[in-house]
């Protein structure tokens, strides 16, 4: 097998066609057509991409070619932003473009008869779609996304490897006509498969939990989103309009094939009258070499004749040399006669050269004549093709400065309105703040913001809601990817982790939410004793509440040993600094205890137990090897010391990274919404709104809780 190929190049009528193709398309009163096919093509001609762009041509017809891939690497799929049909059937594809849900107006695709292996998950995102053909294929399973073809009418999968249809195909409520092998399905049953269409959509909503509808009784998207302007101008009804637009294609593509047609009769009859022309040409040049064969022969018969008839004379002349003058005279009137006869023999020969020379001069003019008008005709098409071009690209700039000029007038309004919403934030901003000087209930609501924020059990309550928010969008995301590898194991362990960690997270929250009713009845309290007449009294406890640590409480934590309040601080649980400072606890005493041992203490959290246990027992480990640590030294060397075990820990590789996640409906925004029962976190904000179902399991959504990512 070779390890190159060379590209196969089209033939020469093959390159012909397609540049009348390409030069019709570009006519003025062209149709929305471009026609390629048929022209040998290894992939699509940069030109038929920028001819789409320009001329918003609505069809593209590739078929019959050598494809084997869509696009070519300097080309955008955006440039087909306009097309309703596109027909590649007849080719060699084994993918399609994974971006292919761009072209949002396609209505009929035409895969048939390649070599594609997948369908890519974007073609969901074809919302107006309504005729896809992928028959002949090598396809072995078909995307979940189908079941977002909102307007998919037919559907042919014939002549494939498949043996399961997506359960999501229920979800197309305008499926009229569904072609496949029934005798190879395995799901949906190859009897319900044989039923129909109607039959395979029952048993598929029989599954999905849904309820059947006709097809009739929907509305193609494409009729809700032009149904407000027609409706006015026509009494019809959507269907009858849908017919009225098939029947208009329909014709569209009559005319396009009976001009087709016209224009290969016309080309045949241009090409019989060409070789006519090349035949008379051959046949006058047959016979003029014909002619000049015939004359030099007669002219090579005479001359042959005349020397026989000198040699004949002068060998009678050898033998009367002793004859008399008489006879003298008589040979040189022969003589005379013979020189007559040679001038005449001269003469015709002089006339026949002449007459071939003028036999040569009217061909050379001929065809001098005939390159004349080639060149003058290929000229002529050239400098057209220029002038299009040259028109082409002065609209082109006259355009994009257009563009670019609005782009900028644009720009500075929406600085000028930036500006304008600045200064309206600053001055919001300061009436905010003299409103806070001045009335007390906005003091209040500060003070009870801060003493939330200040509070250590609400604070460690929010530390381990994020810590399961971040597991349970973790988890999420590796379902997904467990989901497309079928591992049933590790899919059913990472549910029942799921699960735990859901119910742990509603725990919490109902645990955040009694703390906070707590503090609003210590808020309550305070403002019972509230003095009356007292001005500012909420600024007064807001002072208060930001040194709200004793005075004996900050002395014990300053007599702390440095090392184990930097370890703290490092692990994140410098809320623990109080706890530790009151049962005066050092790493001589750490090293001592166990983690249940802890869990008296006040520190509930048993990784945190652990890590501070061997963190410990590490510190007191380099201490022995630096005897003047152990002897109990302070101030900076203890500083020095925690600082260098600090950037030792913080060395160490995170355990739990926080990746985001797309939205499963939209695909494009972050995932940021947690449902409860389930705990998947799936949905972006916009997307979850009308959703009452999740839509990984499909179980009910009793609370939404939204994740606030933090940079």
């Amino acid at each position: 097998m070779p390890l190159f190929f060379r590209k196969r190049k089209p033939s020469e009528e093959a390159r012909k066609r397609l540049e009348y193709q390409m030069c019709l398309a570009k006519e003025a009163g062209a149709d929305d057509i471009l026609d390629i096919s048929k022209c040998e093509l290894s992939e699509i001609p940069f030109g038929a991409f920028a001819t789409c762009k320009v001329l918003q041509k609505k069809v593209l017809i590739v078929h019959t070619n050598h494809l084997t891939s869509l696009l070519p690497k300097s080309c955008s799929l955006l440039s087909l932003i306009t097309i309703k049909v596109l027909d590649l059937h007849e080719n060699q594809l084994t993918a399609l473009p994974e971006d292919i849900g761009q072209l949002t107006a396609l209505q009929v695709l035409n895969l048939e008869r390649n070599q594609l292996t997948y369908l890519p998950r974007s073609i969901g995102n074809l919302t107006q779609l309504q005729t896809l053909n992928v028959k002949d294929n090598k396809l072995k399973e078909l995307p979940d996304t189908l079941g977002e073809l909102r307007s998919l009418r037919t559907l042919d999968i014939r002549d494939n490897e498949l043996q399961r249809l997506p359960q999501m195909l229920a979800h197309v409520r305008t499926l009229e006509t569904l072609s496949l092998d029934a005798s190879s399905m395995v799901f949906p049953p190859p009897e319900v498969c044989g039923a129909g269409t109607e039959a395979i959509q029952q048993f598929l909503c029989k599954e999905s939990g849904l309820e059947y509808y006709p097809p009739s009784q929907y509305l193609l998207p494409v009729l809700e989103q032009d149904g407000a302007q027609n409706s006015q101008d026509s009494p019809d009804g959507p269907a009858d309009r849908l017919c009225r637009e098939e029947v208009e294609w329909q014709n569209r593509f009559s005319d396009y094939e009976k001009r087709k047609a016209q224009r290969d009769a016309g080309k045949l009859e241009f090409e019989r009258r060409l070789e006519l022309g090349q035949r008379e040409h051959a046949q006058l040049l047959q016979q003029s070499h014909s002619q000049k064969d015939e004359i030099l022969q007669s002219v090579r018969k005479e001359q042959s004749r005349l020397d026989h008839g000198l040699s004949e004379h002068r060998r009678y002349l050898m033998r009367s040399t002793k004859r008399g003058e008489g006879v003298v005279m008589w040979e040189s009137g022969l003589l005379v006669m013979a020189s007559g006869t040679f001038r005449g023999f001269l003469y015709r020969q002089k006339k026949s050269s002449e007459i071939l020379k003028s036999l040569e001069n009217e061909r050379y003019e001929e065809t001098e004549n005939l390159r004349r008008r080639e060149i003058a005709s290929a000229m002529q098409q050239m400098l057209t093709e220029s002038c299009k071009n040259r028109f082409l690209q002065m609209t082109y700039e006259s355009q994009r400065q257009n563009l670019v000029q609005q782009a900028c007038s644009s720009m500075a309004e929406m600085d000028k309105r930036f500006q304008q919403i600045l200064s309206w934030q600053q001055m919001d901003q300061n009436k905010a703040i003299s409103q806070i000087l001045q009335e007390s209930a906005m003091q209040k609501a500060a003070f009870e913001a801060l003493q939330v924020k200040k509070d250590l059990m609400h604070r460690q309550i929010r530390n381990q809601i994020k810590l399961i928010e971040t597991e349970l969008l973790q988890l999420t995301q590796l379902e997904l990817k467990r989901k497309s590898l079928d591992t049933e194991a590790l899919q059913e362990m990472i549910a029942e982790q799921r699960w735990a960690l859901s119910s742990l997270l509603q725990q919490l929250l109902k645990e955040k939410t009694q703390r906070e009713e707590e503090l609003r009845a210590i808020l309550t309290e305070l403002e019972a004793k509230s003095e009356t007449k007292q001005e500012n009294y909420w600024l007064i406890q807001y002072q208060r509440l930001l040194n709200q640590k004793p005075l004996s409480l900050k002395l014990q934590e300053e007599g702390m040993e440095r090392p184990l309040a930097a370890l703290l601080v490092e692990l994140s649980a410098e809320h623990y600094l109080p706890i530790f400072a009151h049962h005066r606890i050092s790493l001589d005493m750490l090293s001592r205890m166990s983690p249940g041992d802890l869990a008296k203490v006040g520190v509930s959290e048993a990784g945190l137990q652990h890590e501070i246990l061997r963190r410990a027992q590490e510190l007191l480990d380099a201490a022995r090897i630096q005897p003047g640590l152990a002897a109990g030294c302070r101030g900076e060397q203890w500083a020095r010391w925690g600082a260098c075990q600090g950037l030792r820990g913080a060395a160490r590789p995170q355990l739990l990274e926080v990746q985001t996640s797309e939205c499963v409906v939209c695909l494009e925004r972050e995932a940021q919404m947690i449902f409860l029962n389930c705990g998947h976190v799936c949905c972006c904000l916009q997307c979850c709104q009308p959703l009452r179902t999740c839509p990984l399991c499909r179980q009910e959504i009793a609370q939404r809780l939204r994740i606030y990512h933090s940079s």
